[in-house]
């Protein structure tokens, strides 16, 4: 059974997700199913795996750091570990993004 409070946190986030908007497409990266894998821990750790449209996504730098930021800005959160997946320099933007995470 999920704790309470975490289950809080997941939907908080979920919600700050719906507010970064694709500017290709208009799409928040929820719906659209940029976020994947969403796991909060009880001491609002924060795992999750972001996956660009496509993979030579010209935006998908901006993207990541958007969706870091939206996610850091809400209240439990203590800490983000990204993985990025499908995309052509996948490796180096995971490195970029979990700095400092």
């Amino acid at each position: 059974m999920v704790d309470e409070p975490v289950k809080t946190l997941e939907q908080a986030i979920i919600e700050q997700l719906k507010t970064v908007i694709d500017p290709e497409t208009g799409a928040d990266v929820w719906r659209m199913r940029l976020v994947e894998n969403l796991t909060v821990e009880a001491n609002g750790q924060v795992t999750y795996r972001f996956r660009p449209s496509s993979p030579f996504c010209p935006i998908a730098v901006s993207l990541a750091q958007m969706i870091k930021s939206a996610v850091g800005q809400v209240p439990g959160v203590t800490g983000q570990t990204i993985e990025v997946a499908g995309y052509v320099r996948a490796e180096l933007l995971t490195q970029l993004m979990n700095r400092d995470a």
